[in-house]
């Protein structure tokens, strides 16, 4: 039987005229990456590249929805562990950070997912949901009384933050040296840094990040001398299994909350309201029922944004997949941003249409034991908000195009001008 077919190294900087190894690549404006992403799937197998700077060590690049999707739902051959980022965590910044849960696999995965999920009662979520409404109005109405301005920096980009620590039981005493910290801690994710800042820049996120984690260690020993009825209170606790997280463990679950979590929904809310002010029509369509329209509405904005662009994965057992066979060890890129536009499998799939259907997209994940664990939270502060913003007298739109940052990792924005419509006591009269 003759094996599949190889392409060669490093073949894509000839045949699909891109070289995702490059810091240079992901400058170029995003319609350029998603065309070279496009002539990237239309190759007979995934191509490899090699970096040229740092560790050199080869990738090989899934670009097609059924690729990318397949892998996922194979951990045991496409693990996470050592680490799905790049570069992968160090082994000291696991011993003194933890080891996040998208790291792990199998049994370690399995049992640390089991202890969260059962923090998060039906009792507790109900609860959040809930205060997902208030929260969105109070953060909506916060805007209207600041005026225009950046919407990175306004009131309702702050809404999965305000969320996440309502839910986790986070004191307000704490909140906004947290948020700064955060800030610190994944300002440059993703992103070469050039000159002094190479230096620099790492050493502060990682000060912010241990800092962040300190605050957490003491806000769990609080709570386990007197809990509350909060998620941080149910996993310092133990279970019915008698598993309960350390200090530790705690902080880098909720560095992971909050870097994650955060970060992609906000990013995904600031595109989103880019999306509905570039297409009057969708937006139109949505205002006019939302609740009919709301669930098809995320879902497009999150395919059509994709927040994380892509995760890495470590070949632990020998695999035929996408025209390629995989040995252990190689290392392999998952591309979300491209599965999402895979033509394949989306229709026109570089249209914005909040009524697509099906959308299977893979914009939290491609499925398998890493699905992400806060899609459902995500979806309802993206409705609720968008609820508050949309369908206000004088509701909010862009008032110029985002600034994106430079980055192979997450589709941030930096900055988005905003204001308010017609009509609107702060908007053009």
């Amino acid at each position: 039987m003759n094996a599949p077919t190889q392409v060669p190294t490093d073949r894509a900087r000839g045949t699909a005229g891109a070289d995702l190894a490059d810091p240079a690549f992901w400058r170029l404006p995003r319609t350029e990456r998603l065309s070279a992403f496009a002539r990237l799937r239309e190759l007979e197998a995934p191509v490899r590249f090699t970096p040229r700077t740092g560790s050199r060590t080869p990738f090989r690049v899934l670009v097609r929805h059924a690729d990318v999707r397949a892998a996922s739902r194979q951990p045991q051959v496409f693990a996470s562990a050592p680490g799905v980022t790049v570069p992968e965590p160090a082994p000291w910044a696991k011993a003194v950070f933890g080891n996040s849960m998208v790291n792990m696999d199998g049994a370690e995965h399995a049992g640390l997912r089991r202890t969260i999920s059962r923090a998060f009662t039906p009792r507790l979520l109900a609860a959040a949901e809930e205060n997902i409404e208030a929260v969105a109005r109070r953060l909506v109405d916060e805007a209207i009384a600041e005026g225009p301005g950046d919407f990175m920096r306004s009131a309702p980009s702050r809404m999965p933050f305000e969320v996440i620590c309502d839910l986790m039981g986070i004191p307000a005493r704490h909140r906004s040296a947290i948020a700064a910290r955060i800030d610190h801690a994944s300002e440059y994710v993703g992103v070469q840094r050039r000159g002094r800042a190479r230096l620099r820049v790492p050493g502060r996120g990682l000060r912010s990040l241990a800092r962040m984690q300190l605050e957490m260690a003491g806000i769990a020993r609080e709570r386990r001398r007197a809990p509350a009825d909060d998620v941080i209170s149910a996993l310092v606790r133990a279970d019915v299994d008698g598993q309960a997280l350390s200090s530790r463990q705690l902080g880098a679950f909720f560095s992971l909350l909050l870097v994650a979590g955060v970060e992609t929904t906000r990013n995904a809310i600031a595109h989103g309201l880019v999306l509905l002010s570039a297409h009057p029509d969708q937006r139109t369509l949505l205002e006019s029922d939302f609740d009919r329209h709301a669930d098809g509405a995320v879902d497009e904005i999150v395919r059509h944004s994709t927040p994380i662009i892509q995760f890495r994965r470590t070949v632990a057992a020998e695999c035929v997949l996408g025209g390629h066979t995989f040995l252990p060890g190689e290392k392999v890129v998952l591309l979300y941003a491209s599965a999402n536009r895979d033509a394949a499998v989306f229709e026109n799939p570089d249209e914005f249409d909040i009524t697509r259907s099906p959308n299977p997209h893979l914009g939290y994940g491609g499925g398998g034991p890493h699905h992400c664990l806060g899609a459902h939270l995500a979806k309802l502060e993206m409705k609720a908000l968008f609820r508050e913003m949309l369908t206000r007298p004088g509701g909010v739109r862009t008032s110029g195009g985002p600034v994106l940052v430079d980055s192979n990792f997450d589709n941030r924005v930096g900055a988005l001008p905003f204001t308010f419509l017609p009509g609107h006591p702060n908007g053009p009269q």
